[in-house]
């Protein structure tokens, strides 16, 4: 489904706008760190936060990632996952990505502190521009 430019181009660490639908069915959306796993978008969360709450009612995202106006825009449903060893494992590997080894170790005490939450988007739909 992803070209291999497509690949290279989300293999860097940009950031994802993440789209939920709010319960009166407005948009809700986040910035977001991801990482792509095969044709699966992952990304991590705290518990408590809107898109959770909007994830658990209707599992459809949209995810638009960007470098000006070259993007991709990958839609599919949430799959969320709560198990806690697996949750701290995606935020510490995502705060590597994003921010090299030493400066995420800094970080990681204030997500073991936190209830997390991976979200798995199996990729159904991938619209790209620019390329």
């Amino acid at each position: 489904m992803l070209s291999p430019r497509i690949r290279a181009f989300l293999a860097e660490p940009r950031f994802a706008v993440l789209a939920t639908v709010n319960i009166d069915g407005s948009p809700q959306q986040t910035v977001m760190w991801y990482d792509l796993e095969g044709d699966l978008l992952c990304m991590n969360t705290a518990e408590g936060r809107i898109k959770v709450a909007n994830l658990r009612r209707d599992p459809r995202v949209s995810v638009c990632i960007e470098d000006g106006y070259r993007y991709v825009t990958l839609t599919g449903r949430a799959h969320l996952i709560e198990e806690q060893e697996r949750a701290q494992a995606d935020i510490a590997r995502l705060a590597v990505r994003y921010h090299g080894y030493e400066r995420a170790q800094s970080m990681l005490e204030q997500f073991r502190s936190q209830r997390r939450i991976t979200i798995l988007v199996p990729i159904e739909r991938a619209s790209a521009h620019g390329f």
